[in-house]
């Protein structure tokens, strides 16, 4: 079984619910590190939460916020994340073709459930193609701070 790591700020909170159920159905085991209300918090503290998971354990995960921007930020900064904003499916496919993405961000309020769901089963779907972008990827693992 795939496990992915999720988390989310207030603002999509519910979004995150949705995108767990998504998961479950596909036979993903979730790990949820928060927000687990709708109360007002900080997207940074889940953004490196979820960064923190990925790298330990080496898996992928999933962040959402408002507009997904503030999350990819966060988890940017973090040696050996490579966390990719995607607003359609072609995004989410060429960030995992291209730049083996190992956090999807998503914003829960510039993309429908439809949309969301279209950009998730892209993401699951598509694998690194190594070859000529391996070497920019190796070039991203020398940037960053250490978790």
């Amino acid at each position: 079984m795939t496990k992915i790591v999720i988390g989310s700020d207030h603002a999509a909170f519910e979004m995150k619910e949705f995108v767990k159920e998504l998961l479950v159905l596909q036979k993903i085991e979730v790990l949820d590190v928060g927000t687990h209300s709708a109360d007002r918090c900080d997207y940074p503290d889940f953004a490196t939460a979820v960064a923190k998971v990925v790298v330990d354990q080496k898996i992928s995960g999933i962040l959402l916020c408002g507009s997904g921007i503030g999350v990819s930020i966060v988890a940017n900064r973090y040696k050996g994340i490579r966390a990719a904003l995607c607003r359609s499916a072609t995004d989410a496919e060429m960030s995992r073709k291209h730049n083996d993405a190992n956090i999807l961000c998503l914003g829960a309020r510039t993309n429908s459930k439809k949309e969301i769901e279209a950009i998730i089963e892209s993401w699951l779907t598509y694998q690194f193609e190594a070859g000529r972008h391996a070497d920019r990827l190796e070039k991203f693992e020398k940037l960053g701070e250490s978790l």
